[in-house]
């Protein structure tokens, strides 16, 4: 078991802190995500129907030709390695280490690669990347990103870009492009919406790809309640607006109040910030003691900071950071 954000049950008992206290800043979602209403009784009684116009709002939203909804991104990440024969495979890192695991775990081999030249092995089949990256925030131009795609293409091999954290920065997506052979996008509702429990994702590909993936997996990839939120949601263009001001404001905000504790951010998105910094499990551990969750990483040394929710929370992570007298 790979190691996550969002662990606050262990975290509770690890620092005998009620579970209710804790501020979780330790996963990148949304603190205030889409509000969910009420759902009629039929979404729970019914089989899931996949001609209940899903799709045709996911690829709409999108700026897809063709999508299929799956369990989360997730469920993406550990499917789609098993559509393809044992390769050579490329994963950016720092990144979001289920991507790595997943490709070795259906038989291929794995190498890590510097975000700056991700292609210099020409024995790669297929390259992986997390756009913007999780956690540094990295983010690639079009342009790049288009030509590693053509390059990948032209000898049979796959371009594979997770963009879960995109939609707060729509104009960098590479959804459009997925009609093309060689490129695969995941997407998800579970960050920007602020839906993560829902598991709602979305796998953009050249209609032969998801195909054959919805053969793999079978029916019901996605549950009727999740499938009525999803819909509901994708519908929302004047939330999704909103929420993408009010998130460019807070992921500014959290930079600047981290700068002022002697804490200035590496990268970061509109919905985390990311610091690297020696030592950073002492600080890690140290916001834990005072019931702030976030999240540590090894290589490099660097501690992931996600969005408050609202001022009381503003105010309790600058005390926590005062506190700590960095």
């Amino acid at each position: 078991m790979l190691e996550h954000g969002g662990r606050l049950r262990r975290a509770a008992a690890i620092y005998d802190i009620p579970l209710a206290d804790w501020l979780d800043l330790s996963t990148g979602i949304n603190p205030n995500g889409w509000p969910v209403p009420p759902l009629p009784a039929a979404v729970w009684q019914r089989l899931p129907e996949e001609d209940d116009g899903l799709t045709a709002v996911a690829c709409a939203y999108y700026g897809a030709q063709g999508c299929l909804p799956m369990a989360g991104s997730q469920a993406a990440i550990q499917a789609l390695p098993r559509l393809f024969a044992p390769c050579r495979v490329a994963v950016v890192q720092p990144g979001y280490a289920e991507h790595a695991e997943a490709w070795r775990a259906a038989g291929h081999t794995v190498v890590a690669v510097d975000a700056r030249a991700p292609l210099q092995d020409a024995s790669v089949s297929v390259l992986v990347l997390i756009h913007p990256n999780n956690p540094t925030g990295q983010v690639y131009t079009l342009a790049d990103l288009r030509a590693w795609h053509a390059i990948l293409a032209a000898r049979g091999g796959w371009l594979v870009v997770d963009e879960a954290f995109m939609d707060a920065t729509p104009a960098f997506s590479l959804a459009a492009d997925t009609h093309l052979p060689g490129l695969i996008v995941l997407r998800s509702l579970g960050k920007f919406f602020g839906l993560a429990g829902a598991r709602v994702g979305f796998v953009l590909a050249e209609a032969a790809l998801l195909a054959r993936l919805a053969d793999l997996l079978g029916p019901w990839t996605l549950s009727g309640p999740a499938r009525a939120v999803a819909q509901a949601a994708l519908h929302d263009r004047d939330w999704q607006a909103m929420a993408r001001t009010q998130l460019h404001a807070a992921g500014v905000r959290l930079a600047t109040l981290l700068t002022a504790h002697g804490l200035p951010p590496t990268g970061g998105t509109a919905l985390f910030q990311w610091v690297e910094r020696a030592r950073a499990e002492v600080l890690q551990r140290g916001l834990a003691e005072q019931g702030i969750l976030t999240r540590v990483f090894a290589a490099p040394a660097s501690v992931r900071f996600g969005l408050p929710a609202n001022e009381g929370d503003w105010a309790r992570l600058d005390d926590a950071l005062v506190a700590l007298a960095l």
